[in-house]
């Protein structure tokens, strides 16, 4: 679990947005994006799939 330290005179939005970058830094809101409806493991490895051709392509376009 995330904790964010709350100093004295800290307003209540400001500390809000730190919690959420920190959630958002951590990882835990993808998680949260990608457990919210059950995934096919064949619509997952074809997610996958698609992630990797991207991958390949910017990294051969990179190299050239």
């Amino acid at each position: 679990m995330p904790k964010i330290d709350i100093k004295k005179g800290d307003e209540l939005e400001r500390a809000l947005k730190r919690f959420k970058m920190k959630l958002r830094s951590e990882g835990i809101m993808d998680e949260m994006k990608k457990r919210e409806f059950y995934e096919k493991p064949s619509e997952r490895r074809r997610r996958e799939g698609e992630v990797a051709k991207r991958k390949e392509w910017k990294r051969r376009k990179e190299s050239e």
